[in-house]
């Protein structure tokens, strides 16, 4: 017996129409793919570069004082005149961890101001944080419903970001501070921002 033809006459149409599911499946799934583990999440662009920093009073971490003073929450004049360094960070956050010892290095460097926002976080185990490590920051804001974040365009904690000293955020990095990004990237961007 022969095989069934189509109108014009070949039965290699009815084998194509049969292939086009699984073909544009494959389309799909290929391009899922390149663009699920194509791009490092660390670049993802911020709507905010060149845009001035939110203006956001957050309140401060009571309880948290240097040198016998309440170290003072977050005054978005405080980005005026200077350039500044915005953590976001948590006591629950595994990477916050890894790179509080990289941010109290920098909090060393007196050409810039370090600004920490904690991040839906309990009073007590930021304090605690903070006593574990060194409190690199000169402010720290409490973000407690984490509504500020969402106007700094935070994906997650930790985030780092540079602000110019006209009150502009220059650079946003997403993820952690490391040795391997700490001299090449933030540094560098520090830098760009002080000259």
């Amino acid at each position: 017996m022969s095989e069934p033809r189509s109108p014009d006459g070949s039965p290699r149409s009815r084998r194509w129409l049969v292939a086009l599911p699984l073909v544009a499946f494959m389309a799909l799934a290929g391009l899922f793919l390149l663009r699920l583990y194509g791009g490092d999440p660390s670049k993802i662009p911020s709507a905010l570069i060149g845009r001035p920093a939110p203006q956001t009073a957050l309140p401060p971490l009571q309880g948290l004082v240097h040198n016998g003073v309440q170290v003072p929450g977050l005054d978005p004049a405080a980005f005026k005149g200077k350039v500044s360094v915005v953590n976001v960070w948590a006591s629950w956050c595994v990477p916050c961890h890894d790179e509080a010892p990289l941010l109290t290095e920098l909090g060393k460097d007196k050409r810039l101001q370090l600004v920490g926002i904690n991040y839906k976080d309990s009073p007590d185990n930021a304090r605690r944080f903070l006593g574990r490590y060194g409190n690199p920051f000169g402010i720290v804001g409490v973000d407690g419903n984490g509504r500020a974040s969402i106007e700094w365009g935070v994906y997650g904690v930790p985030e780092t970001f540079v602000v110019g000293r006209d009150g502009t955020i220059v650079y946003k990095m997403v993820g952690p501070v490391t040795p391997a990004n700490f001299d090449s990237v933030l540094r560098a961007e520090i830098d760009k921002a002080l000259k």
